[in-house]
């Protein structure tokens, strides 16, 4: 039986709050982790393309620990039959929610033709979230920016949400930025597009009966509490990443969830056991794992010293809960 303290404690409205699928970053060692954090954000994987999932390893994609709910699926395609299918799998694994990517701008993603140069084509957003809907009963969302390129128009992702949600989605996640499809890199276009929560603002107020959420540059829970006063959602990227103790604070502050018993060396020794159990049951090296903790001492003292012990690969034969006692010796006491 799972030891785990966020097990069946989320409640339903689990998507005001949201940690961003982000590649590289948000799989499902991180999620554990956040779960730890926070047992009612949404949290989300990181983008599966339907090509890893139609000729690749399934279980390798799609495999999460329970304790992780509620988690959704995000999806990365363009032709609607795989997207279906997918979907399928997605709610065969478990997963909450299934979510179609319609912002990222990488160069890779556009040459697969989907990510943010599907906003260009409504009609076959339409059709891919029709083909998903009609085969799955969890719910169908897209994740996407407020525009492509220089386009400045609110017009363009009115039409665009206007046309998807007749195709049965009814919640948007919106990155208030636009993406520039050419000449910026993905990480100069979470930055360079100016933000514009403004238009975000202004979809709820077209959509009254959608769910819609805001992401992109979001780093407060003052900034959190600010947009919901107009949507329905926030979604925090980076800063939930590189600033993990911040979604410590969500439960209390946005679910009237009494405040946790957990400290931060309480949610390390946590990890350390899910460390050796994943080590135990699928050989995974506990690097592969602390990675995804290394900012859960952000802004005290020390933690610069402890994130070169967790970092530390010549360390990497000891067990995880040893390299914590190492971490949290004091300065000079390490051989």
């Amino acid at each position: 039986m799972s030891t785990h303290p966020a097990l069946n404690a989320y409640v339903p409205e689990y998507g005001r709050l949201s940690v961003a699928p982000m590649m590289d970053w948000t799989d499902r060692h991180c999620r554990y982790f956040h779960r730890l954090l926070s047992c009612h954000a949404l949290l989300y994987t990181e983008m599966v393309t339907t090509g890893a999932l139609v000729h690749g390893d399934v279980p390798r994609h799609l495999r999460f620990s329970h304790e992780e709910h509620p988690v959704a699926l995000q999806l990365g395609g363009s032709e609607p039959a795989d997207l279906a299918h997918c979907a399928q799998l997605g709610e065969q694994w478990g997963y909450d929610e299934i979510n179609l990517n319609c912002g990222c701008p990488s160069e890779r993603v556009q040459r697969g033709a989907f990510g943010a140069c599907l906003m260009a084509e409504p009609q076959l957003v339409a059709d891919c979230v029709k083909a998903m809907v009609d085969q799955v009963s969890v719910p169908v969302t897209v994740k996407h920016r407020i525009g492509i390129d220089k386009i400045e128009s609110y017009d363009f992702v009115r039409d665009f949400v206007g046309a998807v949600s007749l195709a049965g989605c009814n919640t948007f996640i919106v990155h208030a930025r636009s993406a520039w499809l050419k000449g910026l890199s993905p990480k100069e276009n979470r930055e360079v597009p100016p933000l514009r929560y403004a238009l975000v603002h202004r979809l709820k107020q077209d959509f009254p009966h959608l769910t819609i959420a805001i992401n992109g540059g979001i780093t407060t829970n003052a900034q959190i509490s600010e947009q919901l006063q107009h949507l329905d959602g926030v979604m925090v990227g980076r800063e939930a990443y590189h600033n993990p103790w911040l979604l410590a604070s969500w439960d209390t502050e946005f679910f009237g969830a009494a405040p946790s018993a957990l400290s931060r060396e309480d949610i390390e020794s946590h990890m350390c056991d899910y460390m050796a159990r994943e080590m135990a049951e699928h050989g995974t090296p506990w690097s592969a794992v602390a990675r995804h903790m290394l900012g859960l001492r952000h802004g005290l003292p020390g933690s610069r010293r402890w994130r070169q012990v967790w970092s530390d690969h010549k360390l990497k034969g000891l067990p995880p809960h040893a390299v914590m006692a190492l971490a949290h010796e004091p300065v000079g006491e390490i051989a």
